[in-house]
């Protein structure tokens, strides 16, 4: 049984929802269950909530019916045990599925016409081909397929039964199929230019390289445990408290972040989450130009969430959380370990060297929270770290394979991406995330202002123009909330709480500091952008409804254009002294490298939310010492020993 509103759904809860819409009609055998997910609580209601307060629980649920393709959202009552409504979406497909995913691959390499075809090829052990579905915009989809829950497929031949999946694309060849009947609509065939010899293995065995054997063990260990507590869904660690929970869309999801500020309880933020990715590849040739991916609305970031393994993917003491989900038929599956929970040493927090008292310096630890996703040929490891000072950090890391492409013999290579290997280009792309940052500095009621840095002309004031100056300007209102970075005034936004100031008569605030920004450069006329125009700018406002989660829509599959962001701005809310939640757009401009082939290294991007006046001062500074290995403290130096080391520096 739940103890607070926002706990993830339970096994038996998944089960029950699925019991309870057969149970009642609402679902027969023609049904999939595209999701299940917690209907959170309003949040006035979860912030009202008290320990030992009645929890009450509700579902909800999208399945579609396979033979007419239609769609529909049920609500469930857990706690009483009723639907409380069942509602048919007109004009929208759900999210693919896992089980989709690999049935077609399944299907697809039974076909009789694609084992032809790619027998044509001379491909002819189907193991070895894999077949990823991807799928459609709506205005790219053969029109005469529109109605349907359409999918269409590249193909891959592994070159040995373990090697690479994803270094030999059969190029110029794609599927198109009925997800629904897993029927092969089309075949299109539209050239081949062989499959060029490449050097794309990486699993040792199939990759016959030399590994490197001087690196010595490096062993993390906290003889008296960890520093952090988890009780339930609680996390509380160096006067950070907050609330985990998962679903199959975001993933990980970061609930009431609060600080201890000598003992009392603020508040930063209610709900933090990625809320969107979309992954445009900027390639218009046959291969590519359908090639545009939500992972996270399409297809969902819970879903696509791996097991963690220790010295592996996570390293020291570590604190597993596990993850329950379902499949498409309702039933509950268990993600082991998906979520890591660990602390980091990070080098120095902070540090000084007097003369008079000699050095003081204290060891930076950060708190973790992470898990990590593969969506076919990409890997996504999302971190949330928490500082002793009050940062937060929000990291996202893309590895795994890049999606390459030969080319014909004796042709230019396409200007369209970087060559990587013998006739074989990978193309540019971009990851588009979206961060939804429920911040709630102090209490609800917040203003954002945007913090541009300005140089004043030379005057009889400024007479060597060095003066420096910030111009703030607040963002009132959702008309003008689409806001985007500066570099030369380097911009950042501050959620400020009008009615709080600290000690110096400054108005609290915490910072939201840029990082991975970059332009769309992209038509907005063009069909990709339609879908997705938040990724038109790099961060927009809104004013707080429980209702709006989606910034690209509730359903972009198959859409066609925007039922999020610009829709929900559509009405100007105001956002002065407000409920506001930021939504934060970043991620990777990916120019492809050589160095990335055949196995990607991790391409890094973060950004940063920053205490801006939160504190009366250094929050941090009551951080303990380190010990040093041989006893004491670090940095027990007096300003003589100081002295004499610069002393012999000198000469």
């Amino acid at each position: 049984m739940a103890s607070h509103p926002l706990e993830p759904l339970s096994a038996d809860e998944f089960s029950r929802t699925a019991e309870i819409l057969r149970r009642d009609g609402h679902v027969s055998d023609t049904f999939r269950f595209a999701s299940i997910e917690l209907v959170e609580p309003p949040k006035h209601e979860v912030l009202a909530w008290r320990t030992g307060d009645p929890v009450p629980r509700h579902a909800l649920a999208v399945v579609w019916n396979r033979s007419d393709n239609k769609t529909y959202e049920a609500t469930i009552d857990l706690t009483g045990d009723t639907v409380v409504s069942v509602q048919h979406i007109p004009d929208v497909t759900p999210n693919f599925t896992v089980d989709e995913f690999h049935e077609v691959d399944e299907a697809m390499r039974a076909h009789p016409d694609v084992v032809a075809k790619l027998g044509e090829r001379g491909i002819t052990d189907m193991s070895r081909v894999v077949v990823d579905v991807w799928t459609y915009g709506r205005a790219l989809m053969p029109e005469k397929y529109r109605d349907r829950r359409l999918g269409w497929c590249d193909l891959w031949v592994r070159e040995s039964p373990d090697g690479n999946p994803y270094a030999h694309p059969v190029s110029g060849l794609k599927l198109v199929v009925d997800m629904n009947t897993l029927e092969l609509l089309e075949i299109e065939d539209e050239f081949d230019v062989g499959m060029p010899a490449v050097n794309g293995e990486y699993v040792p065995g199939p990759w016959t390289g030399q590994q490197r054997t001087d690196l010595k063990p490096l062993h993390i260990t906290q003889p008296d445990g960890t520093s952090f507590t988890v009780e339930g869904t609680e996390l509380r660690w160096q006067n950070w408290s907050m609330r985990l929970g998962f679903n199959y869309r975001e993933g990980p999801v970061i609930y009431q972040v609060a600080y201890d500020d000598h003992g009392a309880r603020r508040d930063i933020a209610y709900r933090m989450s990625l809320a969107e990715m979309v992954v445009p590849y900027r390639d218009p040739t046959f291969d590519h130009y359908r090639r545009t991916a939500f992972d996270i609305g399409e297809w969902g970031l819970g879903f696509m969430t791996t097991s963690l393994e220790l010295g592996c993917d996570c390293l020291g003491e570590i604190r597993y959380v596990d993850a329950v989900l379902h499949d498409t038929a309702g039933a509950p599956y268990e993600i082991k370990n998906a979520i890591c929970l660990h602390e980091e040493d990070n080098a120095v927090l902070w540090k000084h060297v007097d003369l008079v008292t000699g050095a003081e310096v204290r060891r930076q630890r950060r708190m973790v929270v992470s898990c990590h996703v593969t969506v076919a040929n990409y890997e996504y490891l999302v971190y949330w770290r928490f500082y002793q000072d009050g940062n937060i950090e929000c990291e996202v890391r893309a590895t795994g394979i890049m999606v390459t492409t030969p080319y014909a013999e004796g042709e230019p290579a396409p200007p369209y991406g970087t060559v990587v290997d013998n006739r074989t280009y990978a193309p540019f792309h971009q990851h588009f995330l979206v961060a939804r940052l429920d911040l709630d500095v102090d209490g609800s009621a917040n203003t954002v202002v945007e913090v541009d840095s300005v140089a004043p002309p030379v005057s009889e004031d400024n007479p060597h123009g060095l003066a420096l100056v910030t111009r703030s300007t607040p963002i009132t209102s959702e008309a003008s909330s689409a806001r985007d970075f500066d570099w030369n005034t380097q911009r950042g936004w501050k959620v400020i709480n009008p009615d709080k100031l600290n000690r110096h008569g400054t108005q609290v605030g915490y910072k939201l500091v840029p990082g991975a920004a970059f332009p769309a450069l992209m038509d907005p006329r063009t069909p990709q952008y339609l879908r997705a125009p938040v990724i038109g700018h790099t961060l927009w406002v809104t004013h707080h409804d429980d209702d709006e989660r989606w910034p690209c829509g509730r359903y972009p599959t198959q859409s066609t254009v925007d039922t999020g962001m610009t829709e929900w701005i559509k009405d100007d809310a105001p956002l002065e002294n407000v409920d506001v939640v930021l939504w934060y757009v970043f991620g990777i401009h990916h120019i492809t490298r050589v160095e990335e082939w055949p196995i990607m290294p991790v391409d890094t991007v973060s950004f940063w939310l920053k205490p801006s006046g939160f504190f009366d001062q250094n929050p941090s500074i009551d951080v303990a010492p380190t010990p040093k290995a041989e006893g004491a403290t670090c940095h027990t130096g007096t300003a003589e020993h100081v002295a004499a080391d610069r002393a012999a520096h000198m000469h």
